[in-house]
Parts: structure tokens; sequence; C-alpha cells
């Protein structure tokens, strides 16, 4: 039946193509907010650090010549700042969210200002696996055509699953993250996890800024994120804190994002541009339905800024 309709067939298969491509930086960010959350601590400060490990994972393929060394170096970058947070956060009388947009700025800033020399040069990008050999049908083999980080993704947001639940520092995360007072009683070192936990999201956020930069879109460019790192912090709402939730918001993200253009491949010009803010919409949507601590804050935990 589809293929009595090529322009359907067309649309549906460049929106799996952009869903994939379109959701990874989306996996990364939100995993890392949600470990960061699951810990007591919120970061609006990952769109700095998404920003900031694009650029930096740009330079070192740029003059490296190895993009998984820039993919590397970027979630590196991205555990620096997540200490930094930590590290403030932990000072008394200081706001997490306040902390969380300063540093935002502060990444934003310094990406633009160590990255204009790499604005224009071509850097080595990310290769993709070739899911599609078996089709002579080429949407479909471009479609296929999928980055290991995404599959790396997958592959984390069921460890964290798994882990968060099954494992004793899954349980010291949780624990931490629901009660300070219980961790303390404990001996938990709350700070110390708490920190650990925000380095361990800057650094998956960091990857999620390289794959903007080495595979899709595939350039540093200043306004490459657009806002996909505070986006991350709705999704985390939306997927209720869970790690396989937000495996499949960030498909929702990326489909929302990939609409657009799979419209526009089609001869679809007409409110291009509302398209295009589909996932911008669904954003504030989900966070009008956020207004509800009975529906969409079940299962937050206890210490978060946003449930006190």
């Amino acid at each position: 039946m589809m293929g009595d309709d090529p322009g359907l067939m067309t649309v549906l298969l460049a929106m799996f193509a952009g869903a994939i491509r379109v959701s990874t930086p989306f996996l990364f960010v939100s995993l890392g907010e949600m470990l960061t959350e699951k810990s007591g601590r919120i970061n609006l400060g990952l769109e700095g650090t998404l920003v900031f490990g694009a650029m930096s994972g740009y330079a070192i393929s740029y003059h490296t010549g190895s993009p998984w060394l820039g993919v590397l170096v970027a979630g590196f970058c991205g555990s620096l700042f997540g200490a930094l947070h930590g590290f403030l956060c932990k000072l008394p009388k200081v706001n997490d969210i306040a902390i969380g947009i300063a540093l935002m700025l502060f990444g934003t800033g310094l990406a633009f200002f160590f990255g204009k020399p790499y604005i224009q040069p071509s850097a080595p990008r990310l290769p993709s696996i070739s899911f599609g050999s078996w089709s002579d049908h080429p949407g479909i083999r471009q479609a296929l055509e999928i980055n290991p980080l995404f599959l790396l993704g997958i592959a984390l947001a069921v460890f964290l699953w798994w882990a968060l639940r099954n494992t004793r520092f899954g349980l010291i995360i949780r624990t931490t993250g629901d009660s300070a007072p219980a961790a303390l009683a404990l001996g938990i070192d709350v700070n110390r996890v708490r920190l650990l936990s925000t380095m361990a999201g800057g650094f998956f956020a960091g990857i999620g800024g390289s794959f903007l930069s080495l595979y899709y879109p595939g350039s540093w460019t200043e306004g490459l994120s657009s806002g996909q790192g505070l986006m991350a912090v709705a999704l985390v709402i939306f997927a209720r804190w869970n790690p396989i939730y937000c495996f499949w918001a960030a498909l929702l993200f990326g489909a929302a994002g990939a609409l657009g253009p799979a419209l526009q491949s089609i001869g679809v010009s007409r409110g291009y541009h509302f398209f295009n803010a589909a996932p911008y919409i669904l954003t504030l949507l989900i966070m009008i339905a956020s207004t509800s601590p009975r529906r969409s804050l079940k299962g937050a935990p206890g210490e978060l800024s946003i449930t006190k």
C-alpha cells in the first residue's frame, strides 16, 4: 500500500532517518540530565556543555584527523563543566538552577570564543554503518545509514535502566536523590555522589554535542545547538526520569525535528518554518503539562528543586 503513494513513503523514510539523526544528541543529553537529576540535582547548564562539546570535538578532529578522539575529548570537556557545576552547587546558599544558567552562558561564550577559527575549516566526520545494503531502494538505504553513537546511546539507556535498579551504585544514586537525610544516615557522601553524577551527565552531554558537529549537521557553527540542551530538561520530565522512556522521548523529539525537512523533500514548502518549530512547540506543550504535579512529576527525585 505504501508503494502506491511514493510521496508518503518518501516522507516516512525521511522522518525515520531524520528521527534517528536528530534524536541522538537529545538521547545523550537527556540521559546525562536524567542521571544528574536522579542524584537530586538539576543542571540547566547542559546547553553550554553541548555547544562546547561540539566545538571541542570538531577542533580535535580537525587537528588530529580522528573524529573519535574528538568525541572522547568532547566528553571529557563536558565532565569538566559538570565538575565545576557540582563544586559550585555544594557551596552554602547556592541555587543549582542559577548556577546552571550561569554555566550555560559561560560554556556557550567559551565555545564561541575558541571556536571562531573552526567555522570555515572542514574536519573529518564520524562514519556511519549501513544497514540497508539488502535493499535496492535508495531511500531505504539512506534511511538505514546509522551512526554508531545512536547504537551506543541505546545500549547506554538500557544499561542505566538496569543499573539504577539492580546495582549498589544505582541504589546510592536513587537514595541520594530521594532523601539526602536518609543517604547521610546510611553513611553516603551526598556531595560526592552528586558531583560524580553531574560529571557523568556532563560527559554524556559533551558526546551529544560532538555528534552535532562531527556527524549531523556535521560542521561547527555558533547556532548549532538551537536549544537542544534546554529541551532535554523537558524531555527528562516527559520521560518520568526513566532511561528507557528517555530513548523513546528522544525519538519523538527527533521525529518532530525531522518533520519540516521531510515535507520539504516532497516539495511542501508552505508552512515550512512552522513545521521546523515542531520540537519547540512540543517542548512548550510538555512544560505546560508539567504544571500538574500529580501527573508529570510522578517519579521525580524528592531532592530536586522543582519538587520543593
